[in-house]
């Protein structure tokens, strides 16, 4: 190890950012050199991006240039891809030259998760980044227009699969947002069928069933479609196959089923659970103890032995420990172990209507809606104070 550690962190999602920006008020003037990498100049607020997916709210509430966040006098910035890990070697090969390190923080987000499930790589759409949100918005619109021209049907209908939280998300919005544009269009609304395919007994999985039953009747009133207990089999360039065979003929499929994570962990020599490291109580990979595990590259037990879900508000935890370790580490300290602490869950119904838990307190309808916004303004607050809540916060 150098005179000054190296600490290189890969990702600037939720875990990335609140590594980084902890780090910053942890480390002492020429105590560590810290190097944040991310493909985008930008961090996106993932858990935001089902609304400008949909065409509710506007792309620029859900990004905050990464010059906003952190101060790069203290924290240096590099836009590149990341092609490889070199474990061994203490190296992370970019697209534009590579990085030594002595820490090395693993955040670089999640891949979709198809469970092979054929065609559903190539044929369908996933909300997963600004540039997948931007294609979505731009094919509603498309599939919109395409049918004043040629009367097919099937571009009337849009098939999301998975109905989780993203995906029970994002067809509430979309639920808002298609008679909007079916005025626009001059197309009746009747004609629009929106419809959510689950393959787990029940939508929202673990959620507390009484909520469930709840944003399931909100969304059906909105004229969503539910297709529960049943597998997509295949998906086509003109729909989905799900159940026994029955064809589904489809303008657009969204698929929200899964994420798992970054191919380049498992192909760095990582041991991995659908491409994941179940990281030790440090949050390090065991094996390799310079190596920290954070947000959708991480699993992480409860007490009870089972993974916790990879949220938001887990990865900023882990951030946040993750960076007190590090320094911890540098400075020959004990490290604390990470505990996580669920501040509750809330999944928002489209416009005025969400489902919370908070502790042993369940939360419905206008509530939970205003719940979700004080969620995200919270966020906002954490990584950018005031000034980036008055700019991104949506108060109304």
């Amino acid at each position: 190890m150098g005179s000054i550690p190296k600490i290189v962190i890969l990702g600037a999602g939720y875990g990335g950012i609140l590594t980084a920006q902890r780090l910053q008020k942890e480390l002492k003037h020429r105590e560590a050199e810290v190097t944040l990498v991310n493909r985008h100049d930008y961090h996106y607020i993932t858990t935001h991006l089902h609304m400008p997916a949909a065409g509710t709210d506007s792309i620029e509430h859900a990004r905050v240039p990464i010059s906003r966040l952190v101060d790069e006098s203290k924290v240096a910035f590099i836009k590149s891809t990341v092609q490889a890990i070199k474990l061994e070697e203490k190296k992370v090969i970019l697209d534009n030259g590579s990085l030594d390190y002595d820490y090395l923080v693993l955040g670089l987000g999640g891949e979709p998760e198809t469970f092979g499930i054929p065609g559903m790589l190539e044929n369908a759409m996933t909300i997963r980044s600004i540039n997948s949100v931007r294609l979505i918005r731009e094919h509603i619109s498309y599939q919109l227009a395409m049918y004043k021209n040629d009367n097919n049907p099937a571009r009337l209908t849009f098939v999301v699969g998975g109905a989780g939280f993203t995906g029970i998300e994002f067809v509430g919005e979309l639920a808002d947002r298609l008679p909007q544009l079916c005025r626009e269009y001059d197309i009746n609304p009747h004609d629009i069928k929106i419809i959510n395919v689950e393959a787990a007994p029940t939508a929202l999985p673990g959620f507390d069933p009484e909520l469930v039953e709840y944003a399931m009747d909100v969304l059906k009133r909105k004229g969503v479609t539910f297709r529960i207990g049943v597998p997509i089999k295949e998906c086509l360039p003109d729909g989905v196959v799900i159940g026994e065979g029955e064809k589904i003929p489809a303008g657009m499929v969204v698929w929200t089923g899964g994420i798992r994570g970054n191919h380049l962990i498992e192909a760095a020599g990582l041991e991995v659970m659908r491409g994941r490291i179940k990281a030790d109580e440090y949050l390090r990979a065991p094996g390799h103890d310079h190596v920290y595990v954070i947000g959708d590259n991480s699993v992480f037990m409860n007490p009870e032995g089972r993974p916790y879900p990879p949220t938001a508000q887990i990865a900023m935890q882990q951030g946040d420990t993750c960076a007190r370790n590090i320094a911890a580490a540098i400075r020959g300290q004990e490290p604390q172990k990470f505990k996580f602490s669920n501040k509750g869950t809330v999944a928002s119904l489209g416009r005025g209507e969400a489902v919370a838990i908070v502790g042993r307190r369940k939360i419905k309808g206008w509530l939970a809606a205003q719940l979700k916004k004080i969620v995200d303004i919270r966020y906002l607050f954490i990584i950018g104070g005031i000034p980036l809540v008055l700019k991104k916060g949506r108060f109304f």
